[in-house]
Protein backbone atom coordinates (compact mmCIF):
# COMPACT_ATOMS: atom_id res chain seq x y z
CA UNK A 1 0.00 0.00 0.00
CA UNK A 2 1.60 3.08 -0.87
CA UNK A 3 0.95 6.32 0.86
CA UNK A 4 0.61 9.32 -0.71
CA UNK A 5 3.75 11.59 -0.11
CA UNK A 6 1.80 15.00 0.78
CA UNK A 7 1.03 12.85 3.76
CA UNK A 8 4.34 12.31 4.98
CA UNK A 9 5.67 15.74 4.67
CA UNK A 10 2.55 16.65 6.75
CA UNK A 11 2.98 14.28 9.37
CA UNK A 12 5.44 16.88 11.26
CA UNK A 13 2.80 19.49 11.02
CA UNK A 14 0.45 17.02 12.20
CA UNK A 15 2.49 16.38 15.16
CA UNK A 16 3.17 19.63 16.32
CA UNK A 17 -0.69 21.14 16.29
CA UNK A 18 -1.63 17.72 18.03
CA UNK A 19 1.07 18.99 20.48
CA UNK A 20 -0.38 22.15 20.89
CA UNK A 21 -3.80 21.10 21.22
CA UNK A 22 -2.49 19.32 24.56
CA UNK A 23 -1.31 23.12 25.73
CA UNK A 24 0.40 26.49 24.53
CA UNK A 25 4.59 25.25 23.88
CA UNK A 26 7.38 27.52 23.45
CA UNK A 27 9.78 25.69 20.89
CA UNK A 28 12.78 24.00 22.80
CA UNK A 29 9.28 22.78 25.00
CA UNK A 30 8.06 21.01 21.97
CA UNK A 31 11.11 19.14 20.82
CA UNK A 32 12.20 18.14 24.79
CA UNK A 33 8.33 16.85 24.89
CA UNK A 34 8.74 14.68 21.80
CA UNK A 35 11.82 13.45 22.52
CA UNK A 36 10.28 12.70 25.95
CA UNK A 37 7.10 10.82 24.70
CA UNK A 38 8.95 9.09 21.81
CA UNK A 39 11.45 7.53 24.52
CA UNK A 40 14.43 9.14 23.12
CA UNK A 41 13.03 7.92 19.27
CA UNK A 42 11.57 10.80 17.17
CA UNK A 43 13.99 13.84 17.42
CA UNK A 44 12.52 17.21 16.01
CA UNK A 45 15.44 19.65 15.24
CA UNK A 46 14.98 23.04 15.92
CA UNK A 47 16.16 24.00 11.96
CA UNK A 48 13.06 21.64 11.34
CA UNK A 49 10.88 23.00 14.16
CA UNK A 50 11.30 26.89 13.95
CA UNK A 51 10.35 26.99 9.56
CA UNK A 52 7.37 24.79 10.35
CA UNK A 53 5.78 26.76 13.17
CA UNK A 54 6.36 30.23 10.88
CA UNK A 55 4.92 28.67 8.10
CA UNK A 56 1.96 27.62 10.42
CA UNK A 57 1.37 31.06 11.53
CA UNK A 58 1.74 32.55 8.73
CA UNK A 59 -1.37 30.09 7.65
CA UNK A 60 -3.12 30.97 10.87
CA UNK A 61 -3.07 27.77 12.32
CA UNK A 62 -1.01 28.80 14.67
CA UNK A 63 -0.36 32.03 17.15
CA UNK A 64 2.30 33.26 18.93
CA UNK A 65 3.18 35.23 22.21
CA UNK A 66 5.91 36.11 24.62
CA UNK A 67 5.68 35.32 28.17
CA UNK A 68 8.45 35.07 31.14
CA UNK A 69 9.80 30.84 31.37
CA UNK A 70 12.15 30.32 33.85
CA UNK A 71 13.58 34.16 33.73
CA UNK A 72 13.73 34.25 30.19
CA UNK A 73 11.15 35.64 27.78
CA UNK A 74 10.05 32.78 25.40
CA UNK A 75 7.83 32.50 22.29
CA UNK A 76 4.73 30.36 23.02
CA UNK A 77 2.62 28.97 20.15
CA UNK A 78 -0.87 28.61 20.58
CA UNK A 79 -2.67 26.86 18.00
CA UNK A 80 -5.96 28.34 16.54
CA UNK A 81 -9.61 27.11 16.07
CA UNK A 82 -8.47 26.84 12.04
CA UNK A 83 -5.48 24.85 13.15
CA UNK A 84 -7.73 22.34 14.79
CA UNK A 85 -9.43 22.22 11.80
CA UNK A 86 -6.53 21.16 9.83
CA UNK A 87 -5.35 18.81 11.99
CA UNK A 88 -8.66 16.79 11.98
CA UNK A 89 -8.86 17.21 8.06
CA UNK A 90 -5.12 15.86 8.12
CA UNK A 91 -6.02 12.84 11.28
CA UNK A 92 -8.94 11.81 8.74
CA UNK A 93 -6.60 11.93 5.35
CA UNK A 94 -4.18 9.79 7.18
CA UNK A 95 -6.74 7.34 8.06
CA UNK A 96 -8.43 7.71 4.94
CA UNK A 97 -5.30 7.04 3.09
CA UNK A 98 -4.45 3.80 4.86
CA UNK A 99 -7.62 2.30 7.17
CA UNK A 100 -11.11 1.96 6.39
CA UNK A 101 -11.90 2.49 10.23
CA UNK A 102 -9.83 3.42 13.45
CA UNK A 103 -10.05 -0.69 14.49
CA UNK A 104 -7.63 -1.39 11.21
CA UNK A 105 -5.53 1.43 12.10
CA UNK A 106 -5.19 -0.51 15.64
CA UNK A 107 -4.78 -4.09 13.94
CA UNK A 108 -1.92 -2.55 11.68
CA UNK A 109 -0.09 -0.93 14.78
CA UNK A 110 -0.15 -3.78 17.02
CA UNK A 111 1.42 -6.02 14.25
CA UNK A 112 4.60 -3.74 13.42
CA UNK A 113 6.23 -6.15 10.92
CA UNK A 114 3.18 -5.73 8.52
CA UNK A 115 3.12 -1.91 9.24
CA UNK A 116 6.61 -1.27 8.26
CA UNK A 117 5.97 -2.93 5.14
CA UNK A 118 3.04 -0.19 4.41
CA UNK A 119 4.68 3.05 5.99
CA UNK A 120 7.58 5.30 5.91
CA UNK A 121 9.44 4.98 9.33
CA UNK A 122 8.84 8.72 10.14
CA UNK A 123 4.69 8.00 9.48
CA UNK A 124 5.41 5.07 11.91
CA UNK A 125 7.44 6.94 14.99
CA UNK A 126 4.29 9.82 14.04
CA UNK A 127 1.46 7.47 14.70
CA UNK A 128 2.96 6.17 17.76
CA UNK A 129 3.48 9.54 19.34
CA UNK A 130 -0.21 10.14 18.23
CA UNK A 131 -1.72 7.26 20.12
CA UNK A 132 0.33 8.54 23.00
CA UNK A 133 -0.56 11.97 22.77
CA UNK A 134 -4.19 11.24 22.98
Amino acid sequence: MAVDKSLVSGSTTMLVLKLLEEKDMYGYEMIDTLRGKSKNVFELKAGTLYPLLHGLEEKGFVESYEKEAVGKIRKYYHITRSGKKELKKKYLDLLSQNFDTPEKLATEIINLESILELLNFQVIILLYILLFLS
